[in-house]
Formats: structure tokens, sequence, C-alpha cells
């Protein structure tokens, strides 16, 4: 793919884009303080979190070769929670997919589970300019048969980019004749049909969106989250810092990358870097500014090298490696120290968010009262979305919760923040970290201890 990446990159021109650094963090201790309860050190160490990040783009093509587990279950140790699953169904541009092609799917999800991770998907059928894709009628058929396994996956799937269209899946150079808006929002409206309401698209570009939905306002808070199809669909742009339009991505630069950067407060924008153009350097100071403002959740480590090297000599990589996506932190909490059994308590937690984007997969937050004496943990669910604890910004949960069926006796207080999906909550590689010194265990799927107390009379 990486050896034909060059001729994507003149095809694309001629067819037409808050960081601190990572340092070690000291003592653990929560500081008292009258009015907020306590006060929590805010960490910069390097650590994984599912759905964001650096991801590694992996490639198969028609009834080819399964993922390989040892290679996946490496990944967290290199803190890397998701990769792109590239699917070329280049044996089937005139016929439905194979029982055995739909099997290597579902086998490929399962490994993904295993190692605790989440999966980007793309579906194309040719990885090379001159070569043909399918007509949309096939396309159809194929999302149709792909139906039940996004159903069944929908646990670990995290995104998935549009594709099917040209070469490499990027809505371009279509042997039949699809690269144009009409067709592009039939393939875009029936994947979307197909797909499992929480998981949401990407587009190859901004224009390609605003062309299927005739407008160039960016999603907002009313349609948020919701099954609006215009609140499904974010961007993916392969040819990230380059410069200029990005061998394509923009046509209108500036206005474009503030359309995304509107948009990302609630839908994702990811993908990979790949050759400058002559005469610009994606520097850290650059790159940081442009992740930043588009809030990039997600880059790929395959490519472009340069690029990634550059970062690394200069000493920005971890920062962005830290900083990709969400990273939230504890600023204070608030507890009584007593209650009486059967009661209410009042629960306020201050949290910030010092990455460069949102979470876009909604969580299920727990309040946990673990007992001193028998370590039996009681759970009570919070209704805090922790979406909308935007980059940059502040996030307070303040609620009433009922300790009603925890019997009477001295608790340690938990927060646990898991994936929604039931069969991943129990998972410690699902569970949301959140980025302060000493809170974190990694027991019972994964909680912080808030180093408060509470005695229930």
């Amino acid at each position: 793919m990486r050896n034909i990446k060059k001729i994507r990159i003149v095809a694309l021109a001629v067819l037409v884009l808050f960081g601190s650094s990572c340092k070690k963090t000291g003592s653990a201790t929560p500081t008292p303080v009258d009015d907020d309860g306590i006060t929590y050190e805010i960490s910069g160490n390097l650590f994984p979190n599912p759905e964001r990040g650096f991801i590694r783009t992996l490639i198969v093509y028609s009834e080819g070769t399964g993922l390989n587990s040892v290679l996946l279950g490496s990944l967290a140790d290199q803190n890397i929670t998701m990769v792109l699953r590239l699917y070329y169904l280049d044996a089937f541009k005139d016929k439905a997919l194979s029982a055995a092609e739909i099997a290597l799917i579902e086998s490929d999800m399962d490994k993904i589970r295993t190692a605790g991770l989440k999966a980007i998907l793309r579906f194309a059928y040719t990885d090379n300019m001159s070569g043909t894709d399918a007509p949309l009628a096939i396309i159809e058929q194929h999302l149709d048969q792909l139906k039940p396994v996004f159903e069944n996956n929908q646990d670990v799937i995290a995104f998935v980019q549009a594709g099917f269209i040209g070469a490499w899946g990027e809505w371009h150079s279509s042997s039949n004749g699809l690269a144009n808006t009409d067709n592009q929002r039939k393939v875009l409206n029936k994947l979307l049909s197909v797909l499992p309401q929480d998981i949401m698209v990407q587009v190859r570009t901004p224009g390609y969106k605003q062309q299927i939905f005739g407008s160039t306002v960016p999603v907002e808070s009313g349609i948020a989250y919701t099954a609006a199809a215009k609140a499904r669909v974010g961007h993916h742009n392969d040819c990230f810092l380059t410069g200029g339009t990005e061998y394509g991505t923009y046509t209108n630069v500036t206005a474009e990358k503030q359309y995304i950067s509107d948009e990302a407060l609630y839908v994702p924008t990811g993908g990979e870097t790949c050759p400058p153009s002559p005469g610009f350097d994606p520097n850290c100071i650059i790159s940081r500014n442009e992740m930043k403002l588009l809030k990039w959740t997600y880059l790929n480590l395959d490519y472009y090298q340069p690029t990634l090297n550059a970062w690394r000599s200069s000493g920005c990589f971890d920062e962005f490696q830290a900083n990709l996506g969400y990273r939230l932190a504890l600023v204070s909490a608030k507890f009584p120290a007593q209650a009486i059994a059967n009661s209410n308590i009042s629960v306020k937690l201050n949290l910030t968010n010092r990455g460069y984007a949102p979470l876009y997969h909604p969580k299920n937050t727990y309040l946990v009262l673990k007992n001193k004496s028998t370590g039996t943990l009681y759970e009570k669910a919070l209704d805090a979305d922790l979406r909308n604890c935007k980059p940059l910004g502040t996030f307070t949960i303040n609620e009433t919760v009922s300790i009603s069926g925890i019997p009477s006796g001295e608790y340690i207080i938990y927060l646990r923040i898991t994936d929604k999906a039931a069969s991943l909550k129990s998972r410690t590689a699902y569970s949301i970290r959140l980025a302060n010194t000493g809170l974190w265990e990694t027991e019972n799927g994964g909680m912080h201890n808030l180093k408060q107390e509470l005695k229930i009379n």
C-alpha cells in the first residue's frame, strides 16, 4: 500500500488539510480543600486508553490471512488501542461475499476483542488508481451481507470509514462512475442504514460531506449524538500535514478546516500523514496546532515515516501520543464523610480534558463503594455523559446518589468509567483511565481510588 501511495498523492493532486509535554509527576496524595473536598494531581505519563491515540494499519485481500493474535496482543505495550483493518474485496466485484470472507472478518473481530483493542474498518475493491471498483448494486449487496457482522461486533468497532468507491475506497477514480455526489450519498446512506446507531462513519474530505447534506453548517449540540445522519458522519484525512490543500482534501482551506474544527466537537477526525508539499515543514509547532484545531483523535503509525521520525527526534512524539483524542483528568472531588443507611449522598466531581478531542463513544460512569472489611463492591450509576467534557474545557458531575441497599460500614470511594457494551464492561482494557497520579487500579475492571472514605451508619 505504501509503495503505491506516491502514485495516489500525484493522482489526488491532479484530481484537484494544547498539548502539554509529558513529565513525570511527584506525590500522589490528594490535597484537602475547604469547598471542593480534595484536589488531585494531574499526570503527564503515557498510558493507553480506548478509541484514541496512534494506530496501526493492517491490510488484507479477499479471503486472505486473518489478524495475528501475537501482534495484536503486543500493541497495548505500545499504548496502541486501535487498528485500522482495511478489507480489499477484490475477488467480489461482481458477486456476493463468500462465507469464507464473512468468516475472516468475524474471526478478526474476535481476535481484536481478545486483545482488548477496537477496530476502524474500511472496505475497498482496488488499491490502484487504474483499478476497478464494484457497481452500486454490488456494494449495496455487500453492505446487506455485512450488516450482521456490524451488529455482532459493534462492541469493538470504533469507527467505519465510508470506503467502497474508487482506489483505496477514497471516493475518487471510480471505474463504475460512482465518484459523484449522488452515488456517494447512496453509498453513505446505505452504510449508515446497516450500521448500529452508535457507530460513526468518516468520509475522506469535508467537501464530500457538505455536498451530500447540502450544507456547510457543522454539526451542532442540538443534533449531536442523535440518529440524524449528519450527526453520525465525521472525517478522515489520509494526507494530513502536507501543506496547502493537502492533495485535494480541501478546496477552501481556511473555511473547511474551521468547519471540521467545529464539527469535531461531536464527530471524529483521524487519518495519516503523507509526504509534505515542497517547502512545507510539519514541525512540532505546526503539527500540534493542526491537531488541536482539527481535534484529531487518532493517527496512523505506519505512514509517513519521515514525518513521524521528525517528531521523535524533535521531542514531540510522546506529547502527541499522550494528547491525541481525549485525556480526561480529575481536578477535585467532594463527598460527605458520613451518611445514613438507605439515604442519598451528594457527589461533586470536577474534571478537565487536556487532549485534542472529546470522547465520541457513550460510556457508563459509576461511583463504586468498597467495604473496607469485606472488600465487597457496591456500584451506583451516575448520569454524567463524559462526551460533554470538551478539549481544554472543564466538566462537573454534580449528582445526588442513592445508597439504598448498601449495608452500614466503612467504605473507600472509587470512580469507574466503562465501555457501554455489557460484553466489555468488566474488561480493564476497555475502561477509561484518568490522567491523574496514584488513583488508577487495574483490579475489578479498572477503577480510580478517589482517596476518600464514607461511613454509613
